[in-house]
């Protein structure tokens, strides 16, 4: 059996088992400029540490991918529209050199998280498993500000379509914080 089929069903098991435990799973997904993100696996999602109170993007994507190079320029704008709200993370998963991959993130003027499947493939197996993803890219999870899969999108997902995905997880977050804020002010005179 080849190496990477034993390491596959380890992980597979791994997950498996800690998941039957209840023990969350924990990762590091490394960037391609040294950053290490710390995750755990939520009941519904993933819960990034660095990334509290934000939307998260996770897409995996290919530096030879049509679709995946149209959504760069909205990336980008959207990453810097809600610079405080919202974080992107890509996984690139054809296997693109480190060193390329670097020059190509550069050139692009890429200002989001990136990653290389070579560093992160524990997490793209976890998440592959988890989401039901089988290879096809661009693939896109939206996490709301609590870490909860919101939309999962197969191929090219328009600006359009990601602003809503962000709009609707924020407006989400701010209505459960007004509730909060109302259930606090209805306490305080009550008491």
């Amino acid at each position: 059996m080849s190496k990477l089929i034993k390491l596959f069903l380890a992980t597979t098991l791994i997950a498996t088992f800690a998941f039957a435990q209840n023990k969350l799973l924990n990762f590091k997904v490394k960037t391609i400029d040294n950053k290490t993100l710390e995750v755990t696996e939520a009941k519904n999602g993933l819960a990034f540490k660095d990334f509290k109170g934000k939307v998260v993007l996770l897409e995996f994507w290919g530096t030879h991918c049509p679709p995946c190079l149209m959504s760069i320029p909205h990336y980008k704008k959207l990453t810097k529209e809600y610079k405080d709200k919202l974080a992107m993370v890509a996984i690139e998963v054809q296997m693109t050199p480190k060193e390329q991959l670097k020059k190509f993130v550069e050139d692009k003027g890429i200002n989001y998280y990136v990653g290389t499947q070579e560093d992160n493939l524990n997490f793209v197996r976890y998440v592959a498993q988890r989401a039901g993803w089988r290879g096809a890219i661009p693939y896109l999870i939206a996490l709301d500000t609590n870490g909860n899969v919101i939309d999962i999108k197969r191929g090219f997902a328009s600006e359009e379509y990601v602003r809503g995905i962000i709009e609707y997880a924020l407006n989400k977050a701010k209505k459960k914080e007004n509730n909060s804020t109302a259930k606090a002010e209805a306490n305080k005179t009550t008491k």
